[in-house]
């Protein structure tokens, strides 16, 4: 079984909803990405999504387009991001690993030798946020060969067209809580919940929201109706935030606290 559907399994049978924090990789280097892997399963993570850097993410606010420009003065690619999956799980992690990536650098690899590839270094999921309804047949069924969930972005839109973005997704449906790009917001639109039940009531599958999430609160609300909760830009934010202590050894260990402290913090 997929490690996502494990987890989800294991969850839904524990009554929790499942944290699922994201991390833009190579931002600050690449070692560090594998130490704070380790402090957000620490943490109390469920499934981690590992962010790959791009120079036109269109769907990123500005705290994860500043964290993509630092990766990618390091010459991070999507391979790095594969290479830091890889030696994460060589490392003990058990976590299910989504990668988010647009959808150029996968054309770049070539289809078939992305999907081989993402199979051998057990990677769970696969969130593409410019990949077209049109165009994801084809993305689909390699990915399920391949055994990784192409998970499916749904906004607020119409009915028709939510019932056919979920018909045949797998592993969960990600909810956009509001529209427009990434970052943290202090509310949401008062039709966000009636959204997501709207959503749920088409699939049968795990449903979880992101996009602005950023506070213990915010969490606890969303996890009343979701099976999964996606914190990425204050994650960011606070890597962001505690570089300075990430560079230099003799602090380092309290910049790498300080991240698992304010993800540990969310859990509820």
């Amino acid at each position: 079984m997929n490690r996502m559907d494990e987890v989800f399994t294991r969850l839904r049978g524990e009554g929790r909803t499942a944290l699922i924090p994201f991390l833009t990789v190579g931002d600050p280097d690449l070692n560090t990405t594998l130490d704070i892997i380790h402090e957000l399963e620490e943490a109390g993570a469920d499934i981690l999504e590992l962010g790959v850097p791009y120079s036109d993410p269109l769907a990123d606010g500005p705290v994860i387009q500043r964290a993509s420009e630092r990766a990618l003065q390091s010459q991070i690619t999507i391979h790095s991001c594969l290479e830091v999956a890889k030696q994460a799980r060589e490392a003990g992690s058990q976590l299910p690993f989504i990668l988010f990536t647009y959808y150029n650098p996968i054309l770049q690899m070539g289809l078939e030798t992305f999907f081989a590839t993402i199979r051998t270094h057990d990677i769970s999921g696969l969130i593409i946020p410019d990949l077209p309804i049109e165009e994801a047949e084809v993305m689909g069924k390699m990915a399920e060969e391949a055994d990784v969930h192409l998970v499916p972005l749904v906004a607020p839109t119409s009915d028709q067209r939510i019932e056919k973005i979920v018909k045949n997704a797998r592993g969960f449906i990600y909810c956009v809580s509001s529209l427009g790009v990434t970052g943290e917001r202090s509310s949401f639109h008062n039709e966000v919940d009636s959204f997501i039940a709207k959503v749920k009531s088409f699939t049968d599958i795990p449903v979880a929201v992101g996009f602005g999430i950023s506070t213990r609160e915010q969490v606890q609300h969303f996890s009343q109706m979701c099976d999964g909760v996606v914190v990425g830009s204050a994650i960011v934010r606070q890597i962001e935030e505690t570089i300075p202590l990430l560079r230099e050894s003799g602090s380092r260990q309290d910049g790498l606290l300080q991240i698992r402290q304010f993800v540990a913090q969310l859990r509820v």
